[in-house]
């Protein structure tokens, strides 16, 4: 049994419109707009790290029938431990407080005036966002039908809509490249593309769709597994052409207004170029659909796994509790959620990549059960002591030796101990088969 081609369409749309968030609108203009002439290249290796790695992240927890499965692979204790971390983290200690913040601060808050209590506007706005978002959440079984039919192709009509507008009115300059982007822009562009979270929240939504697909009566895993990769490829593919056009309008940009502290504020001059005072409408609908998808799809997420784990507790009573209190979080303000969120990713982010390359590489090094644990310990050790410094707590006879590494000061350090630790478990993995045939 297989989805109809219209099935497929709706389950990539609300894969689409999980994935594409907060971070998926500010970063991709700011990196155009930084890179400059340079955009080419830098977009190429984010599209790795924000469009590649979360799409084989969903096809790698289907695969494995869930995350907590794949991070087993380590250490039970680190299956929950890490699971747990994971979805407190881009939930509601992070990524679900930001999702109602970004939208309210950048497309709200700028064109309310002076003089206006900002704090009370962000209560108000931030209480009917997650009100609408719990209402969304609560009928798990109709997120197809409101995301993939209503909520996601009316995001991507405001967002071609944009774009055509800004290409026709045929104004533009790019300018040249800034900071890091003028030497190493493919590594920056690599390392922009861990702050849309995208890859870690792939190992939350793997169990939303696969979920998803079930509701349409395929029950048989490999036939879940091919659905996920297909619906999985068309979301990807619609990620990167987003991607693509909001970068174009930042490297059109970078020659034309200053550089400010995010993308946010090139798309806003954009607009304001565009459609004068009324485009804070259009950028404000933007903002909002974008982030209220993502938030629904992390809340329902979160949900469903501590449902399943602590059993007692209903889905329902999760779903207000992370709403709640998420909603209080965000009324700290988005500057203090980004200062978290930096050294947090850059802790758990190469842990979850490398266990998406080891879970889609198990067949292969399935024979070497020293594989995960050992990779994964020293990938983590490197990735925590990084972000530790760079939040000044730092070991320093630690940092002498891992400085070492080769693209340890750009934040990649742990990449060469996983591809090396990798290949020595894949040659004791295949050596180790070949003996057995032998026998």
């Amino acid at each position: 049994m297989k989805l109809t081609k219209k099935q497929t369409i709706l389950v990539s749309f609300m894969l689409f419109s999980l994935f594409f968030g907060a971070g998926n609108l500010i970063f991709p203009p700011f990196l155009g707009q930084s890179a400059g002439s340079h955009t080419p290249i830098a977009i190429a290796t984010f599209l790795i790290t924000a469009v590649a790695l979360p799409v084989l992240g969903v096809i790698v927890v289907a695969k494995f029938g869930g995350l907590e499965k794949l991070a087993g692979r380590v250490h039970p204790i680190f299956a929950i431990v890490f699971t747990v971390l994971i979805y407190l983290s881009i939930g509601p200690g992070l990524g679900i407080p930001r999702a109602a913040s970004v939208p309210f601060e950048m497309a709200v808050a700028p064109y309310l005036g002076e003089g206006v209590n900002l704090k009370l506007y962000m209560v108000i706005y931030s209480f009917v966002f997650f009100s609408l978002a719990t209402w969304l959440c609560l009928t798990p079984n109709k997120l197809v039908e409101r995301i993939g039919k209503f909520l996601t192709p009316t995001l991507l009509i405001l967002m071609i809509f944009l774009f055509v507008s800004f290409v026709s009115q045929g104004f533009g300059q790019v300018g040249n490249p800034l900071g890091d982007y003028q030497t190493q822009p493919a590594v920056v562009g690599f390392l922009e593309g861990y702050n849309t979270m995208d890859t870690i929240a792939a190992l939350n939504f793997g169990l939303v769709i696969s979920t998803t697909i079930q509701l349409f009566g395929i029950t048989r895993h490999q036939d879940i597994l091919k659905t996920t990769v297909k619906t999985g490829c068309f979301a990807g593919i619609i990620l990167s052409l987003i991607y693509l056009m909001l970068a174009y309008l930042g490297m059109q940009a970078s020659g034309l207004y200053p550089i400010q502290e995010n993308g946010a504020w090139t798309l806003r001059y954009i607009v304001y170029d565009l459609f004068g005072e009324n485009g804070a409408f259009l950028l404000a609908a933007i903002f909002t659909l974008a982030c209220l998808t993502t938030c629904v799809g992390l809340i329902t997420s979160i949900s469903q796994y501590f449902t399943r784990l602590l059993k007692k507790v209903k889905y329902e009573q999760f779903v207000i509790f992370i709403s709640v209190f998420s909603f209080l979080v965000c009324n700290l303000g988005l500057n203090t959620i980004l200062s978290i969120s930096v050294p947090v990713l850059n802790a758990i982010y190469p842990i979850s990549i490398v266990l998406i390359v080891m879970g889609l590489m198990d067949d292969k090094i399935k024979h070497c059960p020293l594989a995960y644990p050992v990779t994964i310990l020293f990938v983590g050790i490197v990735s925590v002591s990084y972000a530790l410094k760079q939040i000044s707590f730092s070991f320093a006879l630690l940092d002498a030796c891992l400085e070492h590494l080769p693209l340890y000061s750009v934040g990649l350090g742990w990449s060469s101990i996983a591809l090396l630790l990798i290949i020595i478990s894949y040659g004791y993995s295949y050596f180790k088969n070949e003996r057995k045939i032998a026998e």
